[in-house]
């Protein structure tokens, strides 16, 4: 039987030939190396660690901790002159002080100047009596 003949097709090209069961075992190549020494076990590849950094850390410092300023004089340090005093406070007008003046203008306008005399109406602003230095302001 002549295979060249036999697997061509229309277009000019051979196909391959059919399979058989008695096909020879594929061809194993083997290399043998000689060593000196025994060969080396094989190693893990050496762990990579990773190292967080962190920022530098925030500490609050208190220095000279002042009270709380509230609507009456405080005892304090004054920050400009060192003295330990009793603050000065001089009430004042503010927007809220004004916004009821005119809510009771529109609702009952004979006591339109109450939010005037009324200190829980204002700002408190409290100074230093020595110096005159400005301590801070409470406001209602």
């Amino acid at each position: 039987m002549n295979y060249n003949n036999d697997f061509i097709d229309n277009k000019g090209q051979g196909m391959p030939p059919p399979y058989s069961h008695n096909s020879p075992p594929p061809v194993i190549v083997t290399t043998h190396t000689s060593h000196a020494y025994p060969p080396q076990p094989m190693q893990p590849p050496p762990v990579q660690r990773v190292v967080y950094q962190a920022g530098p850390a925030v500490i609050p410092v208190v220095v000279g901790h002042q009270p709380m300023m509230g609507p009456k004089p405080t005892p304090i340090t004054c920050k400009s002159c060192r003295a330990q005093i009793v603050t000065r406070v001089e009430l004042k007008t503010s927007t809220k002080t004004h916004l009821f003046a005119l809510l009771l203008c529109c609702v009952f306008w004979p006591c339109v100047c109450l939010p005037y005399c009324i200190d829980s109406c204002q700002n408190a602003d409290h100074y230093c009596p020595n110096c005159d230095a400005y301590i801070g302001s409470y406001t209602n």
